[in-house]
């Protein structure tokens, strides 16, 4: 019964908020005796389904792109699934003894919605907890607590004409590293921002020496400003994926300034990226 009620209500949410025309639902046949594999475009946060005789099953611990679903013979019955970033597939389930087809990779535009409200207009962002997804929601109370915390790790500092760029501290946490930075404006004008971006340069030996650059994309930001005006100073988080670097790596840090040359390059040795608080 609350599988049901889960479903039912999920479905609502998202058909409420996406403001769609009623879905036509394909359907997946299984059977005990063989494994019928999904393959979503995101990986799976969540899967149930309706009835008892219907078991889904996909990695828990560490998220994947496929599950596997087996049924018993009895009433048809439905699936939810929910990828990691919202995406939300939902899908009629019968048993069937003598099975056609055994996987599924299952297309982004199959998609009935998003568990996440779309949000107009985005000062609306943060008017409730439970708007957010719930990792994302996490990874804001997260940053905040470690800007509240000030815990800081060796100096990692660059300056360049009054602007001094800072990581005060590189966290681990579940399977994010989460870089606390500081942007301090010492000059008499403001600094816009370009960009911020983290980097991984490999450093090539021998006689043409060379970099090669590998950007990282941050899942979430946290406080980022576009604008740090004078005899100001910003903190602000980054959080990325988990990663490591070898010993011939380093990360860098780059703040560029939007209309003006007062840009900056923190580089990061692989110790700091290795070895997390």
């Amino acid at each position: 019964m609350k599988a049901y009620i889960f479903i039912i209500a999920l479905v609502l949410a998202v058909e409420k908020t996406s403001a769609q025309q009623p879905i036509t639902l394909d359907t997946i046949y299984a059977n005990d005796q063989k494994n019928v594999a999904l393959f979503f475009p995101e990986p799976i946060r969540q899967g149930i389904t309706g009835s008892e005789n219907f078991v889904f099953t996909y990695n828990r611990e560490k998220e994947q792109y496929f599950g596997l679903l087996q049924a018993k013979p009895g009433m048809e019955s439905n699936l939810l699934v929910v990828n990691r970033n919202g995406s939300v597939f939902s899908y009629i389930v019968k048993y069937k003894k003598q099975l056609d087809r055994l996987n599924y990779f299952i297309p982004k535009s199959k998609s009935i919605g998003n568990e996440k409200p779309i949000v107009a207009d985005s000062a609306k962002v943060n008017e409730s907890k439970k708007e957010l997804g719930n990792e994302v929601y996490y990874y804001q109370k997260f940053s905040s607590y470690l800007l509240d915390r000030k815990q800081r790790i060796n100096r990692l500092q660059k300056r360049n004409e009054g602007i001094v760029l800072s990581i005060e501290n590189i966290v681990f946490d579940k399977d994010e590293l989460y870089f606390v930075i500081q942007i301090e404006n010492k000059s008499t004008l403001d600094y816009d921002l370009n960009f911020l971006k983290l980097s991984v340069e490999t450093r090539q030996k021998g006689k043409r020496k060379s970099l090669q650059r590998l950007y990282q994309e941050p899942i979430f930001k946290y406080n980022s400003p576009s604008k740090v005006a004078e005899n100001e100073t910003v903190r602000l988080v980054y959080v990325l994926p988990k990663f490591s670097i070898s010993n011939d790596r380093r990360a860098v840090l780059e703040l560029n300034e939007k209309n003006g040359e007062r840009s900056l390059k923190l580089k990061v040795s692989h110790r700091f990226i290795n070895n997390p608080n």
